[in-house]
């Protein structure tokens, strides 16, 4: 291959984004593009794609491709002259930059448009050799996009199975079953306190080394509400036992329902593990646990009930008296074992392409850097 050094702003220029309020994000059919992503549509179109985008505040680090026309909110950069160069190709470019700007710079809330134009990179301008190039890494993010909507129609389905049986009361043999003070005969009102025991959580001290950096999972709300799935398999965050054993968290056993209760209430997410979390949570573990499933998917069923639960003038937050005292629904044995049976079934597909992606993840940021810099040749 033919590589040379030169400045990033030599290679393609960046532009900052444009303005557009929150209001205006969800009138048309053109993607609206933030740090974070896709996060809303208008019907005017700032930016020709393809296109890539970058954020300038909040989530840095992130670059994504966009196929179609845009518009780039203010919060991020976009490409606005690749100079030639393929739009794929330069898409991996800034994600090799930026993970070392994010690394160097982790405090920082910003990422500042000329330093990155001064920043040296090893380039190729062969357009057959970028494109070489980017389309065997994008082998890898295609890969895990499918996993990712496959995952997002697992959880559908159970959730409509949860719905048609549960909400609308179509069970199998629904028929042949009266409903009675608005449930089926043979349900039974009880409170979810009668169903599940509820286990808080807690911080060890950050200033003792000796609590942190073990072998046990501490799970913080974050890891939940970025998890983007029901399966969770891992934290960031790992305690010791003396951390454990000298701090309030309390450790709950695998397949116990994780459920945020502070601030962003109503997350909810299943480990495969024995875990322990910080105390912005009510983790839920079935008395029987083939109500698991049922449990889960009512809850989240029940988002804004749980959320109109939650008090509090700095924030929001339900507590476990309140969250106990709720009412819960308990249908007939059998139709809460089949429910359990095909949901389970489904979580355990959700599990096995979550994995998945992390491996692809893994072998395609193994590769990516080698890639960029010509150490391997395509």
């Amino acid at each position: 291959m033919s590589w040379e050094t030169m400045r990033l702003g030599e290679f393609l220029t960046l532009k900052r984004g444009y303005d557009l309020p929150a209001a205006q994000r969800h009138e048309g059919n053109v993607p609206v593009v933030s740090s974070s992503g896709i996060t809303g549509h208008h019907n005017v179109a700032k930016v020709a794609g393809p296109g890539v985008v970058t954020g300038r505040y909040g989530t840095l680090g992130e670059v994504f491709f966009v196929r179609e026309d845009f518009w780039p909110l203010n919060t991020a950069l976009y490409v606005q002259d690749f100079k030639g160069n393929d739009p794929r190709f330069s898409t991996y470019l800034l994600q090799t930059v930026l993970s070392s700007t994010v690394s160097d710079k982790a405090a920082v809330p910003g990422v500042n448009r000329n330093d990155l134009h001064a920043r040296k990179v090893t380039v190729t301008r062969d357009i057959r050799e970028q494109r070489a190039i980017a389309d065997l890494l994008s082998t890898y993010d295609n890969l895990v996009e499918n996993n990712w909507r496959r995952i997002q129609l697992l959880e559908e389905a159970a959730r409509l199975l949860y719905k048609e049986w549960f909400v609308q009361f179509r069970f199998p043999g629904h028929e042949h079953v009266r409903i009675t003070d608005s449930v089926p005969a043979g349900w039974i009102r009880r409170r979810i306190a009668d169903v599940c025991d509820t286990v808080g959580g807690g911080t060890p001290s950050t200033k003792v080394a000796e609590y942190w950096d073990g072998d046990i999972t501490w799970v913080v709300p974050s890891d939940v509400t970025s998890n983007d799935c029901i399966a969770l398999l891992d934290s960031g965050h790992q305690l010791t036992d003396k951390g454990l054993r000298e701090s309030s968290a309390k450790m709950v056993p695998a397949n116990s329902i994780l459920m945020t209760s502070r601030a962003s209430v109503g997350y909810f997410a299943l480990v495969d593990h024995a875990v322990c979390t910080n105390q912005g949570f009510i983790n839920v573990v079935p008395h029987d646990d083939t109500m698991r499933a049922y449990l889960l998917f009512n809850l989240k069923n029940r988002v804004n009930e749980v959320r109109g639960n939650a008090k509090g003038t700095t924030y929001p937050e339900i507590s476990k008296g309140r969250f106990r005292q709720m009412d819960i629904v308990v249908p007939a044995r059998l139709l809460i074992d089949e429910f359990g049976a095909k949901a389970d079934h489904l979580i355990q597909q959700v599990r096995c392409l979550k994995r998945q992606i992390g491996l692809l993840n893994a072998a395609r940021d193994l590769l990516l850097p080698r890639l960029m810099n010509g150490e391997i040749a395509v």
